[in-house]
């Protein structure tokens, strides 16, 4: 067993990742983490593209109240969220972001189409992976790394 000591600071809870050091898991966390940042922006234009409509049919359909004010809140978390997803910069807020609005996702289609696979497959790959990324972080090749090591040198 071994043990892994790392400082306990805000810019390591923050900035830090728990991922693994090797290189070639390094370059695939990062191509995951921009795909799956960069697949969601166009969850977050579609629903500008159409407020009213998603609205009326998915967030009244749920029971939340001020339907248009949190088709706003999930169009720029998904935007905004994935964005920073990609970046890798901070990359468990964003990420924890984009699992609660996968996590709605979730609900409203197990509200509507049960159990049926297709649509709560989706919603629940993306909020796997973005919990995934909540846990672990940005990894090395990230914005969040740079920031990281800004803050360790100041020290």
């Amino acid at each position: 067993m071994t043990n892994i000591s790392k400082s306990a600071s805000l810019g390591n809870s923050l900035f830090g990742s728990g991922s693994s050091d090797s290189y070639l898991f390094q370059a695939i966390w990062f191509v995951a983490r921009v795909l799956v940042g960069l697949l969601m922006i166009h969850n977050g234009l579609d629903k500008l593209a159409d407020v009213s409509g998603f609205a009326e049919h998915v967030v009244a359909v749920i029971g939340l109240p001020f339907p248009v004010l949190f088709t706003y809140c999930a169009a720029y978390t998904e935007i905004v969220g994935a964005i920073l997803l990609a970046l890798g910069l901070l990359t468990r807020f964003s990420a924890l972001s984009l699992v609660a609005t996968m996590i709605v996702a979730i609900y409203f289609h197990l509200k509507v189409d049960g159990l049926n696979v297709g649509p709560l497959e989706t919603a629940s790959l993306y909020c796997l992976s973005y919990l995934l990324f909540a846990v672990n972080g940005g990894g090395l090749f990230s914005l969040d790394t740079v920031v990281n090591n800004l803050l360790n040198k100041s020290k």
